[in-house]
């Protein structure tokens, strides 16, 4: 599988997009979504959304150590918690930049699987964290616009 272009910078406009809604889940996001995940691990990511390897849909991957669900197609945050925590963030597409940042300890999600299957998770901490960085991407928003 080809290790896949990170997108980078600020200014970048498909980082700055808000990403359109997977119809059809074929062979193509499949491949992608495989293709992105062995990208995050080479990149040493534990999130990757697809703007930023130039694709404005809906999509993002998570490391597979944080869970067991690692592809997110058409993801929708549900609830987030009240209670939050400031830690450091960096990212992928702005490498070398690292900022604190306030994030809902905890959330449920749904989303649908690489199976075509929808699914709910309720998770806290790292993983809550991983994935609200990787919906921001999916709205065209950066770590830095959160300062």
């Amino acid at each position: 599988m080809p290790i896949l272009k990170i997108e980078i910078g600020q200014n970048n406009y498909i980082l700055r997009e808000k990403s359109q809604t997977i119809e059809k889940i074929d062979e193509n996001i499949l491949n992608l979504a495989k293709d992105m995940v062995e990208t995050m691990i080479e990149k040493d990511g534990v999130g990757l959304a697809a703007p930023q390897i130039g694709k404005n849909i809906r999509l993002f991957v998570v490391h597979p150590t944080l869970s067991k669900k690692t592809v997110f197609i058409n993801p929708e945050i549900s609830k987030i918690s009240k209670k939050t925590d400031v830690a450091e963030e960096g990212c992928l597409s702005l490498p070398g930049v690292f900022t604190k940042k306030e994030r809902a300890k905890s959330l449920k999600i749904k989303a649908i699987d690489e199976n075509g299957k929808e699914f709910k998770l309720k998770t806290k901490n790292l993983l809550a964290r991983v994935i609200q960085h990787e919906v921001d991407h999916l709205n065209g928003i950066l770590i830095i616009d959160h300062e």
